[in-house]
């Protein structure tokens, strides 16, 4: 039993370091565009993250039961720490050198390590569909949607004072960025819950098919605590080095992530990056006012991250995997 609440308690680990690792996602354009300031910003990701984390539990349900199958008792436990472990190295890491990797994939890539060190099932039809398929399409949807957004957004205010709309649209990027911190929650907060409902389930301890509330309600309180910490390296890549927006720039990349996210969660329950999404949806915003005002150097070493993000967290958790099942075991 101290072995699955040590599990428990390393998920909750590293959905608070999902929480500051990603937090930059949700706040990065509207403190770079001084919509909020820091503090309000971040208070506002977190409130929204924990609401976002209690509306649905379908992404948690795919990461608990269409990723791996582990053994059941100490072996399972043995792949789930690993796991876990695993994608909190990778999300320490990208966060030290202030690169926007996918705290989602470096989980997926963990469980996917632990899976084939200990020779345990991996379900790779649900890893292709539910998992390599949105990670290539959500970002070129979330590109393409940020480039048609800010698109109608210069058409529709193509007369209007520029003093005045930027001042509007400052306004509004508390409505967006909100709206994209509650996505974040609504994705993110779940992979924690489909890593406990796991955990639980190789202890002989789960029950039921669902997600239990305290399982909910800790990860929700984890994700939002690790909002609120902030994380300004990664904040300063997105914000900042990608494309310097303005608040009309800002509002249209929010509102394009926000909707990529809503979708694969509520449609697709698809554990989708958040990070992915807005980066491109910021690229896309950045493109309407010339291919080269955005930093494609930055975004070409940002997705190499992207790239790296599954082998090196499964890596890391094939290696950690075997003292983690002497130990436990």
């Amino acid at each position: 039993m101290l072995a699955l609440w040590i599990v428990v308690a390393l998920a909750l680990v590293f959905n608070y370091t999902n929480g500051f690792h990603d937090a930059a996602n949700a706040i990065a354009t509207a403190v770079s565009t001084r919509a909020l300031p820091l503090r309000w910003a971040l208070a506002l990701g977190a409130v929204m993250n924990l609401v976002g984390a209690l509306l649905s539990t379908g992404v948690a349900v795919t990461v608990a039961d269409g990723v791996i199958t582990p053994p059941a008792g100490s072996d399972g436990l043995a792949v789930v720490l690993a796991a876990v472990v695993g994608a909190i190295v990778w999300n320490v890491v990208t966060w030290y050198f202030g690169l926007p990797s996918s705290s989602s994939h470096a989980l997926i890539g963990g469980l996917v390590g632990a899976a084939l060190a200990a020779a345990s099932q991996v379900h790779w039809t649900g890893v292709i569909e539910k998992v390599i398929v949105p990670m290539i399409v959500s970002p070129l949807v979330g590109l393409a949607l940020g480039y048609g957004t800010m698109t109608a957004v210069l058409w529709a205010f193509r007369n209007g004072n520029a003093h005045r709309v930027r001042r509007g649209f400052r306004h509004a990027q508390i409505g967006s960025a909100a709206a994209l911190a509650l996505g974040h929650g609504l994705q993110d907060a779940q992979k924690s819950m489909g890593v406990i409902v796991l955990a639980l389930a190789v202890s002989g301890v789960g029950h039921g098919d669902g997600v239990p509330l305290w399982v909910v309600l800790s990860c929700a309180a984890a994700m939002a605590a690790g909002s609120y910490s902030g994380g300004l390296r990664v904040m300063r890549t997105l914000g900042r080095r990608v494309f310097p927006m303005t608040p009309p720039h800002g509002f249209a990349a929010e509102l394009s992530g926000a909707a990529v996210l809503y979708v694969t969660a509520f449609a697709w329950a698809a554990p989708i990056s958040t990070t992915h999404v807005m980066t491109t949806a910021i690229m896309g915003v950045g493109a309407t006012r010339r291919p080269r005002a955005v930093r494609w150097g930055i975004a070409a070493d940002i997705v190499t991250g992207w790239i790296l993000t599954l082998p090196a967290a499964a890596l890391v958790a094939a290696v950690v995997y075997w003292p983690a099942s002497l130990v436990l075991g």
